[in-house]
């Protein structure tokens, strides 16, 4: 794929999670977004892991910037895309059915955000912040489970997404 497609292509799942950006919701300090890990997925299948952590990182910004993200949403994004291109170049020498990689690509996006960005947020970015949920142990199964709520949908959405795009025949023509 040609890197004007590329670039063409992220600013446009850029501009879908800008403007879907009001969809979060509150979660202690952080604000949950469904769409981003939509997103992540979409961007991880089609682009690969290092273009939807670029994705991830900006939408994120922009969420801060207009106040509809906090600090957490790089934790929160961006390992998640990481993780489903990964897993997607994975399952596409593994698994001989596409859709069947999309799928365990797609739905692998919650690993990512909880596994990886859930424990950096709990010991990074918790500390830094005042330390207020590190104290209690409960907190970060409390914590993270806002997170899952949000990857989960997410990710199943942007499945949806793929296998549409799948079926239609426009995955073919956006992978190249």
């Amino acid at each position: 794929m040609r890197l004007t497609v590329k670039l063409a292509l992220s600013s446009v799942l850029v501009a879908v999670a800008v403007v879907l950006s009001p969809l979060y919701f509150v979660w202690g300090p952080t604000k949950a977004y469904p769409a981003q890990h939509m997103v992540n997925s979409v961007a991880g299948v089609i682009l690969g892991p290092l273009w939807a952590a670029l994705i991830a990182a900006v939408v994120g910004t922009i969420r801060i910037s207009l106040g509809t993200g906090t600090i957490f949403a790089y934790p929160g994004g961006i390992p998640g895309g990481i993780v489903v291109g990964l897993v997607y170049r994975l399952a596409t020498r593994l698994i001989k059915k596409r859709r069947l990689a999309i799928l365990a690509a797609s739905l692998s996006e919650p690993l990512g955000t909880i596994l990886v960005g859930g424990t950096f947020s709990w010991y990074i970015l918790d500390p830094l912040l005042g330390g207020s949920m590190h104290a209690k142990f409960g907190a970060i199964v409390w914590f993270l489970s806002g997170w899952a709520l949000s990857s989960v949908t997410g990710c199943v959405l942007g499945a949806l997404c793929l296998l549409a795009l799948d079926k239609t025949g426009l995955l073919n023509v956006l992978k190249g």
